[in-house]
């Protein structure tokens, strides 16, 4: 993904990061966003209720998270970058 050395809007993302008992896929912490990249084990209820305990918690701490699809990402990347490109302004 294009998120590293400052290469999206200048800001600085960190790979696979602990934010308390989580470890998120990508962050910025200047800008206090978390992307996530899911793949289809994230379907699976169990799995779910993980990920919104984690949204809840990181969203309380102050958080925005952006949640892509593995697909997504693979087919439609500038697309995606668009999306974090729109939340980071």
């Amino acid at each position: 993904m294009r998120l590293r050395q400052r290469q999206l809007e200048d800001v600085k993302f960190r790979r696979q990061q602990p934010i308390g008992q989580y470890i998120v896929d990508f962050a910025s912490f200047e800008r206090k966003l978390v992307i996530e990249i899911d793949g289809s084990h994230h379907n699976e209820d169990k799995v779910k209720d993980g990920d919104e305990q984690r949204t809840t918690w990181l969203k309380e701490r102050g958080y925005h998270i952006l949640r892509f699809w593995n697909n997504e990402v693979l087919l439609n990347m500038e697309g995606v970058l668009e999306r974090i490109r729109e939340a980071l302004r």
